[in-house]
């Protein structure tokens, strides 16, 4: 699976990110920051042979579940209570009775001054208090998968970032006690690597996040940084491989 933050692209961008996307040996994708509407990167993967299934926001930044695998279930019961349309559930049917989860989520940034953190606030707060009945709620035989651009760092992050607070760090953690490891670290201990950039400091975050329950189902996992040195985005993509039991 892969997940991408689209950055918001207008439909000329959003064509040439799914053209990429394509070309990657990925049968589900999580997409974060879709512009409104969704229309042209919809489109775009449906032509491509994926099913799409997009959130509605109004004018706010949607969350997108793509595949090319299995039949797509959108699981209604994950419903936050605040800004919902940046969660994307579905339960993915495959071959036989095999089904796994697949959560897409898009974190609020710290925002403008005039509400700063209100919204990352409330939103990690809505994700945090529904972590410990997702499983129940998606129902799978399979893993499940919780992907997508989190805004927060891990405890421990290189370098450190003064400006994160310990509410920030404690939602990473929240997925560790609901049963969710860190696919990335769990795979590598001690690798330094990064999914964006700051523009004017040049320094490095590790937004982009796959959290998967069971974790041992998870076999690879990392960064791929063509979109975001390529100027498709200005995040890298992250991918891993995800084990499905017979």
């Amino acid at each position: 699976m892969l997940t991408l933050n689209v950055q918001h692209a207008n439909p000329a961008r959003s064509r040439r990110q799914a053209d990429w996307l394509a070309e990657q040996d990925t049968d589900v994708i999580v997409l974060t920051e879709v512009a409104p509407g969704g229309h042209a990167i919809t489109q775009a993967l449906g032509e491509h042979g994926f099913t799409v299934h997009v959130t509605d926001g109004g004018p706010d930044y949607l969350t997108l579940v793509a595949s090319r695998i299995g039949k797509q279930e959108p699981v209604p019961g994950i419903q936050l209570v605040h800004l919902p349309h940046r969660c994307a559930a579905v339960r993915l049917h495959l071959d036989g009775d095999h089904t796994i989860g697949v959560v897409g989520l898009y974190v609020p940034s710290r925002g403008p001054q005039a509400r700063r953190n209100q919204d990352k606030r409330a939103f990690q707060a809505a994700v945090t208090a529904h972590l410990p009945r997702m499983a129940d709620d998606l129902a799978v035989t399979g893993p499940i998968v919780i992907a997508g651009d989190l805004n927060v760092l891990e405890p421990g992050h290189q370098p450190h970032h003064k400006v994160f607070g310990a509410w920030e760090y404690d939602f990473y953690t929240a997925f560790t006690a609901a049963g969710y490891g860190d696919a990335f670290r769990h795979l590598h201990p001690d690798t330094v690597d990064h999914s964006w950039y700051g523009r004017r400091s040049g320094d490095g975050y590790r937004f982009d996040h796959i959290f998967c329950s069971p974790i041992s189902a998870a076999l690879d996992c990392g960064y791929l940084h063509q979109p975001r040195t390529s100027g498709l985005s200005d995040h890298a993509a992250m991918t891993a491989v995800i084990s499905i039991p017979t």
